[in-house]
């Protein structure tokens, strides 16, 4: 049996790789990011309901943790953090949904993956050198002892690449998992572990989000 899961549409152009499949569905991603937040806030009522409501509830729960993990100054990084759980949540979704190699999830790709762990390490330094400075901010990294620098340099390679190959992992071993399902055992057991993937894609997007959440929080402390 060959599976279909984590293999990618080939293009080369100008001596670099492109994989096809993982452009569009990131291009479908964040247009059904783009419709869900339309969607939402057109015609808002101050009793929500349908897609309105949903969208509240996710938006306030992530909120209230922005708040509690960050601090006052959370304002300054809600829109990226909230924009990546959306955008990690529906891509997680899609490449889980039953379909006949048609669909498949952005973040099965460690270019994806590592692309938003990169984007979270660029905006801790960012946000840290702004509310900070930069004497401040690298100053941290020879605490409580100048060698320490080592260690902690190595921590700051680490985070991105643990980001990264979680999400990548856990992704891509959900949609080989429904692949071998639906292949050998009866319609039940595919629908019963389709509901759970699609509840570990949601996890997944907020242990993402959560986690670079806290990376940003030193760097929004101006002590």
């Amino acid at each position: 049996m060959e599976l279909h899961t984590g293999h990618h549409l080939i293009a080369q152009f100008m001596g670099m790789t492109f994989n096809m499949d993982t452009l569009y569905m990131t291009w479908l991603t964040a247009a059904i990011v783009i419709i869900l937040t339309m969607a939402a806030t057109r015609g808002r009522t101050l009793v929500p309901t349908g897609i309105q409501n949903v969208m509240e509830m996710i938006v306030e729960a992530l909120l209230d943790q922005f708040k509690s993990t960050l601090g006052p100054k959370w304002g300054q990084v809600v829109s990226v953090l909230l924009t990546m759980f959306l955008f990690i949540f529906v891509g997680n979704e899609l490449g889980l949904l039953p379909s006949p190699h048609i669909l498949t999830s952005p973040t099965n790709d460690l270019n994806t993956t590592l692309g938003f762990a990169l984007v979270s390490s660029f905006m801790v330094h960012y946000v840290a050198l702004r509310n900070q400075g930069f004497a401040k901010h690298f100053k941290h990294y020879f605490q409580p002892y100048a060698p320490f620098v080592i260690i902690n340099l190595m921590e700051e390679i680490t985070k991105p690449l643990t980001l990264s190959f979680r999400l990548f992992g856990n992704i891509l071993a959900g949609e080989i998992l429904m692949e071998v399902l639906y292949k050998l055992v009866p319609v039940g057991i595919p629908i019963i572990w389709l509901v759970f993937s699609l509840v570990i894609g949601l996890i997944q997007a907020f242990i993402f989000t959560i986690l670079t959440t806290s990376y940003l929080a030193d760097s929004l402390k101006e002590d």
